[in-house]
């Protein structure tokens, strides 16, 4: 098949978030997707990468002969269908297999809190290559192209062929084809070899692709004359009451919320000790909601809230707040 993509229990081993999957194939997600869902939908989780050690067989009429090959190894998986062991790769004593969840983690730090989210994944030529893209926020732009759909896509391969990249591009990755696409539109890459430490090279793989927040000159500026301006306990409470206001007709169990929600809230910005540096200021307020938000507002679980963080009601609170606390 020209995708390339492969099958486990009569499904395409690819995700695709919100766009329809490609070639009528994989699983289709409405909602944006964590790096835990993107590995579970495009069948990526728990394949165990893994080098074993490579030996040969001579048949002769002596008999049969074992040879071990001690610089050279067999890279392995699991398959997340059968649980069997197969066949990968030959690769060298060097090399440092990574694993499909460690691909998405390179985006997710590459990224940081920008509101990125996971957009394709896939498994293509019997798991010797894999994929994940992300879409970038329009506030993100990369080497100073703004364009309106950008990704971060990064590609490996699990059999020595390829090492770990990562591409900004305004394709979006889906098969072979555009795999290639993607390459040739590429607006800066970085490529992390297989023999070190992949999560220590972010720093430099960010400074390589250039990715900058396209107002963040502005947002320092307003930052720096929300740390030089007073902020009173009053003025704190009204921006609070504008954020998450309360109806003349909520209930009690509302109104309850509510008045837990400012106590936690005025111990923040007022009494805290994250906030002690800047206590008094309009910038201790910004943080103070930041903190609540990210970190005391109630939520089902963990992956819930680190979600709503980035994106969602979290995300626009906070943008909403550094307006109203900016002025």
């Amino acid at each position: 098949m020209a995708h390339e993509l492969e099958t486990f229990n009569g499904q395409t081993a690819f995700a695709s978030a919100k766009l329809s999957a490609w070639h009528q194939l994989g699983q289709i997600s409405d909602d944006c997707m964590t790096a835990e869902e993107v590995m579970s939908k495009a069948w990526l989780g728990g394949w165990e990468v893994r080098k074993i050690p490579l030996q040969g067989m001579e048949i002769t009429d002596r008999g049969v002969t074992k040879v071990d090959c001690p610089d050279k190894f067999m890279t392995v998986r699991t398959n997340p269908e059968t649980g069997a062991t197969e066949y990968l790769g030959i690769v060298g004593e060097d090399y440092t297999t990574v694993q499909n969840e460690q691909v998405a983690e390179v985006l997710n730090l590459l990224v940081d809190a920008s509101g990125a989210h996971f957009e394709t994944a896939g498994s293509m030529r019997k798991g010797r290559a894999v994929f994940v893209t992300m879409k970038l926020p329009e506030a993100m732009k990369v080497a100073g192209v703004d364009l309106h759909d950008l990704y971060l896509a990064a590609t490996t391969s699990h059999d020595g062929t390829a090492s770990l990249r990562v591409d900004a591009t305004p394709v979006r990755i889906v098969c072979a084809n555009t795999q290639r696409m993607a390459y040739q539109r590429s607006q800066g890459s970085y490529v992390f070899r297989h023999t070190s430490n992949i999560t220590a090279k972010i720093s430099e793989a960010r400074q390589a692709l250039r990715l900058v927040w396209k107002h963040f000159e502005a947002f320092e500026r307003e930052a720096d004359k929300m740390i030089n301006e007073a902020l009173t306990m009053g003025e704190f409470e009204k921006i609070v009451a504008q954020l998450w206001p309360v109806e003349d007709d909520a209930s009690d169990t509302a109104r309850n919320n509510a008045k837990q929600r400012s106590s936690t809230l005025r111990y923040l910005v007022r009494d805290a000790d994250t906030q002690k540096a800047i206590k008094g200021t309009r910038w201790a307020g910004y943080q103070a909601i930041t903190e609540y938000v990210d970190h005391y507002a109630k939520a089902a679980t963990v992956e819930v809230r680190a979600r709503r963080a980035v994106i969602g009601t979290g995300a626009d609170l906070k943008a909403r707040a550094f307006d109203l606390l900016a002025v």
